[in-house]
């Protein structure tokens, strides 16, 4: 590190800025699709949200309008559940989330310090996901076959017999697209605040808004799978007829619920969390000193991610739940109160204790902390089963709700967008403009929202196309329309703020609030490479502690203020301490991103049209555009196109055994790990609930061939530890034969699981039970062929001399796949094979 300091110093820092630019610079033209730089991509995420945010705003208008008075005929009662369905959808799947996720990638790296996200390439994978997905699905709308069933798509009112068009299939096919977005999100995030903080910045001295989005993305990871079995699940019954949904088959359509709403609470979090973190973020800065008990917040965010997993029953009190099961997720809902009002206490003791200042953006953080302690308090209703009961599917629980998720969500939004405008862009908000927006916004919302309370608990269901006149409904309907409308107007001002503000606004000085974290040391608006030299940093507030760091930053006196070997590089950090382990290189800007995601919309309209060979030829070109994309990591010259560092540097992360794709790879497994243990719960679920699941009297899966499969891929799993280990220790004589024979055991595991497969003779649309057994298989066999796959690629690539001693990471990426594939193959054995004949149907 101290030659790389010596180094910096010796350049000039304009000579070092424009070197900097020519190697992370953005292309323009037709090249921009090609751009991975998280600032950009981010940006390009938020406005596309905001885009749906608008579509998402005018369909709830429109549901405003025909609830106004009663027996009004402004749409029909097909287009009103079709508006109905899209604005949730909308709303949850197209806005709120990739809206943050969006915030969190354009601020993540420049708040610990970093130039990027760790896995940029997924960036842009992950965003063209969300723009095909969003439209695809939001195109449903114009062609009137959108989805009808609720956002929440229950079935069978989503089923092939309740909803034979297509509108279904836009939903579940657009959002498992959308779905894949959330995920690398999520896999990124994690590993990027875990591994490329800056030197020193240990995870107790990292800014409170990381702490959020790393408990956010780590909820990504594990509560979409159950969602994404789901949908995969119900497109499977509608398409081809597999009855997991269905009693006369075998099936149960309580199993949906309890997958959706796995998927649905955590959710809830999900969206909370990354607001919570810009209320931490803001009350501090505006209040003047640091935040009140950051351990007790921290404490409280890990609390309430674990205890938001534990909740997802309270959506299903009227179903025909066991007593005691109520009592227990009625317990375990009103325990979540504990962590939220831990928070809400520290930062009303902030303020308290601080000399606050009300500028634009605290005034969203009023109004936030107003609005979503009523929806709290009507949470912990809620929680009641009893008045649950009372007021189930009414418009309470959509007062409420709305209470929760705007007030939880939208109104620190505004607040952080007005607070990081002056990093975006340089210039200040219209504090006039954006003051009439908030009241206008506040005062309508409260109209609109505060008397569907009154409404719900007057009787009101909630989806209902309309409603006769003397039911004492409509004053109370008339002045919510009304309400909403103003809330519109309150919206639109402060969008067209935002938008004047580029042109029009004052040109704002460095650090315009007197912030304390890393993001304001960075210009305005920020450079591509976020900063020129990387600081070491000892505190929760280095620009408090140091005012001076921002000039010393870009007149490249930290580290790693290099560029003479043309790589985009970044420190890569101990998880716990932030100490330096390793120079992360990262690659360029690249096609493949959007080569992948078109040929996956592709093949998602395929499905969606029923063109199954097409689909079939298109997820085999995805997959070639994967491989090939993967081929240009690690040592790979356009990877890396100068190995060397300097004596007393740390090496390059390919040099290594530790990189932060090993990180990737293992957040990736623990999200299929997800995935699959929903699929197990669905399997015992079924087994022991379904009142119409018959199993067979002979199990149809050969117990023989199976044990054989498991013992080929447990022996190929082993080649894969020796040669890691071998590579550790600098030895590797032998090492392509070896890939090649444990890709030789891995084909023997996928032949023998397919030859058992073959045998079964399953029958998967007549019962459930070969249907789930089917997919259990195909999972085992998807998962082995890609072992196989990726393990011959190993091989090639000691071949051409991008693996070896000298550069051996990958395998021990490969490595851990063939683990999961082990434990998971072991525990589809003993659930599909051996528990049938221990315990019978």
């Amino acid at each position: 590190m101290k030659s790389v300091n010596q180094e910096a110093i010796e350049q000039e820092p304009q000579q070092l800025h424009e070197d900097l630019h020519d190697i992370w610079g953005n292309p323009k033209g037709l090249k921009s699709l090609t751009i991975v730089n998280h600032t950009t991509l981010g940006l390009r995420f938020m406005i596309t949200g905001m885009v749906f945010f608008l579509i998402g705003g005018i369909l709830a208008m429109l549901v405003r309008t025909q609830l106004a008075m009663p027996d009004q005929n402004f749409m029909s009662p097909e287009i009103y559940n079709q508006v109905t369905t899209m604005h949730g959808t909308v709303m949850m799947f197209l806005f709120a989330i990739p809206m943050l996720e969006g915030l969190a990638i354009y601020l993540i790296p420049k708040m610990i310090g970093a130039r990027d996200l760790v896995c940029p390439r997924l960036t842009s994978l992950g965003y063209f996901c969300y723009l095909f997905g969003g439209i695809i699905l939001t195109s449903s709308l114009i062609i009137e076959m959108a989805p009808s069933s609720g956002w929440f798509m229950y079935t069978p009112l989503s089923s092939k017999e309740f909803a034979p068009d297509l509108g279904s299939d836009f939903w579940l096919l657009g959002i498992t697209f959308v779905e894949i977005s959330a995920l690398s999100a999520g896999v990124e995030l994690v590993v990027s605040i875990l591994r490329t903080r800056t030197q020193g910045m240990a995870l107790h001295k990292m800014p409170l808004f990381a702490w959020y989005i790393l408990a956010m993305a780590l909820m990504i990871v594990v509560g979409f799978p159950p969602l994404i079995l789901g949908s995969v699940l119900l497109e499977l019954e509608r398409a081809v007829g597999m009855p997991f949904f269905q009693i006369a088959g075998g099936g149960d359509p309580v199993l949906w619920q309890h997958l959706f709403w796995l998927f649905g609470h955590p959710e809830v979090y999900i969206i909370f969390l990354p607001a919570a973190g810009i209320i931490s973020t803001l009350i501090p800065v505006f209040a003047g000193r640091p935040i009140v008990g950051y351990g007790w917040v921290v404490a409280a965010i890990t609390i309430m991610g674990f205890i938001s997993f534990g909740l997802w029953v309270h959506h299903m009190f009227t179903i025909g739940i066991p007593q005691l099961a109520q009592a227990f997720f009625s317990a375990a809902s009103m325990l979540v109160a504990v962590p939220t009002a831990i928070q809400v206490f520290v930062w009303l003791a902030t303020l308290w204790l601080g000399k606050p200042k009300m500028k634009l953006p605290m005034l969203w953080v009023m109004g936030f902390l107003v609005i979503f302690v009523c929806g709290g308090l009507t949470g912990v209703m809620l929680a009641l089963v009893p008045f649950n009961w009372q007021v189930h599917d009414t418009h309470f629980v959509v007062a409420h709700m709305h209470y929760v998720l705007v007030g939880g969500m939208f109104f620190p939004l505004i607040a952080g967008l007005y607070y990081w405008l002056p990093l975006f862009s340089g210039r200040m908000p219209s504090e006039n403009l954006g003051r009439w927006g908030f009241w206008l916004t506040f005062l309508g919302f409260n109209g609109t929202f505060l008397i569907m309370h009154w409404t719900g608990l007057l009787g009101m269901p909630r989806r209902i196309y309309t409603y006769e006149a003397g039911t004492g409904w409509e004053i109370f309907n008339l002045l919510s329309s009304v309400s909403s409308f103003v809330l519109s107007a309150g919206i639109a001002m402060v969008l067209l703020d935002i938008a004047l503000h580029f042109r029009f606004g004052k040109p704002a000085q460095h650090n315009p609030w007197n912030a304390d974290t890393l993001e304001w040391a960075n210009t305005m608006p920020p450079s591509a490479y976020n900063f020129v030299s990387l600081p070491r940093v000892e505190t929760r507030h280095p620009l408090w502690e140091d005012p001076n760091l921002p000039h010393t930053m870009a007149e490249g006196k930290h580290s790693l203020a290099v560029a003479s070997h043309g790589r985009r590089e970044m420190w890569g950090t101990d998880p716990i301490s932030g100490s330096v382990r390793e120079i992360i290189h990262l690659p360029g800007n690249s096609w493949w991103p959007l080569f992948a995601a078109s040929a996956l919309a592709v093949v998602c309209l395929s499905l969606l049209t029923r063109v199954y060979l097409l689909a079939g030829v298109f997820v085999i070109i995805a997959g070639i555009f994967l491989l090939r994309w993967s081929w240009e990591n690690g040592a790979h010259p356009k990877a890396a196109p100068d190995a060397g560092v300097k004596p007393g540097d740390p090496p390059l992360h390919s040099r290594t055994m530790d990189g932060p794709g090993l990180w990737a790879m293992g957040i990736f497994l623990i999200a299929n790990g997800s995935f699959f243990l929903s699929y197990l719960f669905g399997w015992f679920y079924l087994w022991t609930v379904s009142p119409e699941w018959r199993m067979p009297e002979t199990p149809p899966l050969s117990l023989l061939l199976m044990g054989v499969a498991g013992v080929a891929v447990l022996v190929g799993s082993a080649v894969m530890e020796k040669l890691v280990r071998g590579l550790r220790q600098q030895r590797d004589a032998g090492l392509g034969a070896g890939f090649y024979l444990a890709a030789a055991l891995g084909g023997l595991q996928v032949g023998l699981t397919g030859w058992a497969l073959w045998q079964a003779e399953l029958a998967p649309t007549q019962t459930s039970h070969d249907a789930v057994m089917l997919v259990g298989l195909v999972y085992a066999l998807f998962h082995g062929g890609l072992a196989v796959i990726l393990t011959v690629l190993q091989g090639l690539r000691v071949g051409y001399g991008y693996v070896g001693a000298h550069a051996p990471f990958e395998p021990g990426v490969v490595t851990l796949l063939w683990r999961y594939n082990v434990v998971t193959f072991g525990l589809l054995i003993a659930a599909l094979a051996v528990l049938p004949r221990v315990l019978g149907g």
